[in-house]
């Protein structure tokens, strides 16, 4: 049986899947998203670091766990964004059992510029 620990204010959670990639890697890559300082910043840097498809894939994600959220069925979901319903699927269960990340940024996305998030 896996330990369980306190992860925000939700009251027990298993150990992130990322943690078995902790390190100094995986530090670097963090601090590096961190230390950028505007948009056109974060467009450089991950133009020179990910795939097209890959920059795609994460946004899709976002964007699909903001629709989830916003009561959306899976067909408008999958219409809208061209997600499969399997990343739709996951993208849910993050919703529902992970460590509540898409929650923290999009609502800190949405209360720095509320009417951007919502177009």
């Amino acid at each position: 049986m896996l330990p369980s620990i306190k992860i925000m204010d939700k009251k027990w959670r298993f150990p992130m899947q990322i943690d078995k990639l902790r390190g100094r890697e995986l530090d670097q890559l963090f601090e590096s998203i961190l230390s950028l300082e505007s948009l056109e910043e974060c467009y450089q840097f991950f133009d020179d670091l990910c795939t097209v498809n890959e920059i795609q894939s994460l946004s899709q994600r976002l964007e699909v766990a903001r629709m989830l959220r916003e009561g959306n069925t899976y067909h408008t979901i999958e219409k809208e964004t061209g997600a499969s319903t399997a990343t739709i699927s996951r993208v849910k269960r993050c919703l529902n059992y992970g460590n509540d990340a898409y929650e923290l940024a999009l609502a800190r996305i949405k209360k720095e510029n509320p009417t951007k998030i919502e177009e």
